[in-house]
């Protein structure tokens, strides 16, 4: 948008400068024109009058001594066609054809003093001449060959400075007119910036108040609302959050009732019923687990974005970690789950040099035990390997299995929250662990990508991108098997 209005901005500044400039040029040229014309008439018509009197009493010398001496100062020739015979000075011939058709006219008693406009890179002179004699007879003709050099000379001079000025100008209109659309802009991008934040993160900074009035105003519109829609988002999250931190309590009183009345039963089908119920009992604390860590993923990740949105380039990163003794420490956590389920655990060697990511240890420590624990309780019996790897500017935590996998469509459907594949609802859980892992990767600057693993099985991937070289930690590699 900011370049569409700049071009025509552009457009128009540059028409008015070729406007004005054309305006200037033509009339510089008319001004000399017109200079060179009154000049030189007057000097035609002192020759003239010279020429009469030489016409009127036969003598010729003073006649001719004139035309010499302006033919010597001004480098211009002169045929004067008297009675007596025709003079000449500054080697203008009578034998040219425009001098005879000239000539041809002063005997008709006509004259032509005018000179046609000055052309910068023109060339070559242009005749004017007159008649002269009394009333009721014409006695001769004057014809004056105009060198018209010196004033094509100036008017150079002049369209130089014109063009100078020219481009000053234009440059002085373009970048008036990159200010002004900056000015004007300036707000509508800031504007769509905080609506691209508000959709994404549920919160947008308070946009400065400049730009043009209407612009203003928008500005205040748009901050309100976002404050109350803001209001109302984190009003619902901490809802949430605030209904699963208090749930605890009654929960755990019902757990402490539950422990306390199977004590008192006495057969087996009673002790059955009652572990039915603490069965289900701890799937509701799975899920109020699971929905206080979404809740606190997605307030992690709306915080980073806010303030990313309202200090673009002040955002403090988090330290350049190794991801792989994290993900060692994890892989050793798994691996009596691992065992457990039937899988063997592989943790591949580091690269070298070794990655690095900016990403809070702990909150990578999570990410990775939350995936490596997917992949146990869903890829029972299966290879689980674990690697970090570096392509393409990236750094990559890499979780993959060759268990069942998951089909494209359900790979797009697995950040949802709550969902589970139909063929995993005998599994124990909740849904919300690949939520958890997208919301804390994208608040530390990175994504969880799920693809289908080779030959077969799913590769779920924590890609950040790498950061400037030049910290080298220790850390080593091995197996784990489970």
């Amino acid at each position: 948008m900011r370049l569409r209005v700049l071009g025509v901005l552009s457009v128009l500044c540059l028409l008015v400068v070729f406007l004005v400039s054309g305006t200037i040029l033509g009339s510089a040229a008319r001004e000399l024109t017109q200079e060179v014309q009154i000049n030189r008439a007057a000097s035609l018509n002192r020759l003239a009058q010279v020429a009469f009197d030489a016409a009127t009493d036969g003598d010729t010398v003073r006649l001719q001594r004139e035309m010499d001496t302006y033919s010597s100062l001004y480098g211009e020739g002169i045929v004067v066609r008297l009675q007596q015979g025709i003079l000449r000075s500054g080697g203008l011939s009578e034998e040219r054809t425009d001098v005879q058709d000239a000539l041809s006219l002063a005997g008709l008693n006509v004259s032509d003093t005018d000179l046609a406009p000055l052309e910068p890179f023109g060339s070559g002179s242009e005749l004017i001449f007159r008649s002269f004699g009394s009333a009721s007879q014409v006695l001769g003709g004057v014809v004056l060959d105009v060198d018209l050099d010196t004033a094509r000379n100036k008017l150079r001079g002049r369209w130089l400075a014109v063009a100078v000025a020219a481009v000053a100008l234009a440059a002085v209109l373009l970048l008036a007119a990159a200010r002004v659309t900056g000015w004007v802009l300036r707000p509508v991008l800031r504007l769509n910036s905080a609506v691209t934040e508000l959709a994404k993160t549920g919160r947008a900074g308070r946009l400065p108040e400049d730009g043009p009035p209407e612009l203003r105003e928008l500005s205040r519109s748009f901050t309100a609302m976002a404050r109350t829609v803001s209001a109302s988002i984190e009003s619902q999250r901490q809802l949430i959050a605030d209904t699963s931190h208090q749930l605890r309590n009654p929960i755990g009183a019902l757990r402490l009732r539950l422990d306390v009345l199977q004590l008192e039963l006495k057969n087996a089908r009673e002790h059955d019923a009652a572990a039915s119920a603490v069965a289900e009992l701890e799937r509701v604390e799975e899920i109020l687990d699971g929905v206080l860590k979404l809740a606190a993923a997605e307030h992690r990740a709306s915080e980073d974005s806010a303030r990313s949105f309202s200090s673009p380039g002040v955002r403090p990163p988090a330290e350049p970690v190794d991801p792989y003794p994290v993900l060692q420490g994890e892989v050793e956590r798994a691996a009596p789950a691992a065992e457990r389920a039937g899988c063997r655990l592989v943790l591949l060697p580091p690269p070298s040099p070794p990655a690095l990511v900016a990403c809070q240890p702990a909150e990578l420590a999570q990410m990775a035990g939350e995936l490596l624990t997917n992949a146990v309780k869903y890829a029972p019996g299966a290879t689980v390997t674990a690697a970090v790897r570096v392509r393409a500017g990236t750094a990559a935590v890499e979780i993959s299995d060759d268990g069942p996998g998951l089909s494209e469509q359900e790979r797009a459907a697995a950040a949802t929250r709550f969902w589970r594949s139909p063929r995993h609802s005998s599994v124990r859980g909740t849904g919300l662990g690949i939520t958890i892992v997208g919301e804390l990767a994208a608040a530390n600057g990175g994504r969880l990508v799920l693809a289908s693993a080779t030959p077969q099985g799913l590769s779920a991937r924590l890609e950040f991108p790498a950061p400037p070289p030049g910290y080298h930690p220790e850390s080593g590699g091995g197996e784990v098997r489970g």
